[in-house]
């Protein structure tokens, strides 16, 4: 780092991204991308959004709104657009944490939570995930903090049921609670339908993964209009055209595809299952997965090993280096093509 470098950051641990290599041409199943593009007219309406990019787009993203609002059965000011639901988890870590208020999360989950306590100062506790990798939801009821969960859960891709979200929510009506449903099309309960319920509950979504426009940047926050209305003067502070007029004329046409996106994502949890099947019948743990990646373990090869054998034969998937998850890789559910690729290889190299 330069000399220049605010010492308050000197001691930041960035976010680091899935791999993207360009040496070789790969079965990528590292990054929890969809392997199915968008429909054509939402490529079609970035199209023609692209020849008005001289003008600022709309910081208020009112068209998506308004057909985010309809789709999900809410009203347009309890929507919130955002550069990917990143964005909105950082708003969030901004807007509801500070010293006096804590935020907790579970010790095996998205590697963001800690970067954003970490970037902003914030104290933080982290919840050991129980032996089975699975959240007690119990450890965070009336804990006196900001709680975030991602339901379903990554990198272990286990969720809770909503009732269960349901009690974190309502023990601690003091602070707000955060789910991260990134996740949630491929097999999960969202909480979204509990916003009118409960004044302290924030759920996020993306685009980046049943939508399958991850390039795009895209996600949208779900709360009630006051916590939207604390969200967005985080937004307006920040980063007010926060939402490019591509990305959110591609939303709002995503939000008309929804039975291509539901065959798409049943596609994926089909191929899913098929491999975890067959990871069994090979001797891997496969944890149960509500998402479209599957976390993975063999006693005959160890994680490290089989990521980098794998990554030889031109496949990669994500290895953790965490003491408690280094043993597994974490597999994005591709196509079926991309799935017995993967199996053939992962076959050849158990028996080496």
């Amino acid at each position: 780092m330069s000399k220049y470098f605010s010492e308050k950051f000197s001691k930041l641990t960035p976010y680091t991204p899935g791999e993207q290599p360009k040496d070789m041409q790969y079965i990528k199943l590292n990054t929890n991308e969809s392997p199915f593009a968008p429909p054509k007219n939402v490529v079609d309406a970035a199209k023609a959004e692209a020849g008005k990019a001289q003008l600022y787009c709309d910081p208020e993203c009112s068209a998506l709104k308004e057909k985010a609002a309809q789709v999900f059965g809410v009203k347009k000011e309890q929507v919130l657009p955002t550069n990917g639901s990143d964005e909105i988890l950082l708003f969030a870590f901004m807007a509801f944490c500070d010293a006096s208020t804590p935020v907790v999360f579970p010790d095996i989950t998205y590697g963001f939570y800690s970067v954003f306590a970490k970037l902003h100062n914030i104290p933080y506790k982290t919840i050991p995930l129980k032996e089975d990798f699975s959240i007690d939801y119990r450890d965070y009821l009336g804990v006196n903090a900001t709680v975030v969960i991602a339901n379903p859960n990554a990198p272990t891709g286990m969720a809770l049921p909503l009732w269960q979200i349901e009690e974190i929510v309502k023990s601690n009506p003091k602070n707000v609670v955060v789910i991260d449903e990134a996740y949630v099309d491929f097999g999960g309960e969202s909480a979204v339908r509990l916003i009118d319920k409960y004044d302290n509950l924030l759920v996020t979504q993306t685009f980046s993964k049943s939508r399958s426009l991850a390039g795009a940047r895209l996600g949208l926050g779900f709360a009630s209009e006051s916590l939207i209305a604390d969200l967005n003067t985080i937004k307006y502070s920040t980063n007010p055209y926060n939402v490019n007029r591509m990305t959110a004329a591609m939303g709002v046409a995503a939000l008309c595809e929804e039975e291509y996106f539901k065959d798409t994502c049943k596609t994926i949890c089909e191929n899913r299952e098929y491999t975890a099947a067959e990871l069994v019948k090979l001797g891997f743990k496969v944890l149960p997965s509500k998402t479209n990646f599957l976390f993975v373990q063999s006693d005959e090869v160890d994680g490290k090993t089989l990521y980098e054998k794998l990554k030889a034969r031109g496949i990669l998937v994500r290895h953790f280096n965490g003491e408690r998850i280094a043993a597994f890789n974490r597999v994005t559910v591709g196509t079926r093509e991309q799935m017995d690729a993967f199996l053939q290889a992962v076959k050849e190299i158990v028996k080496e």
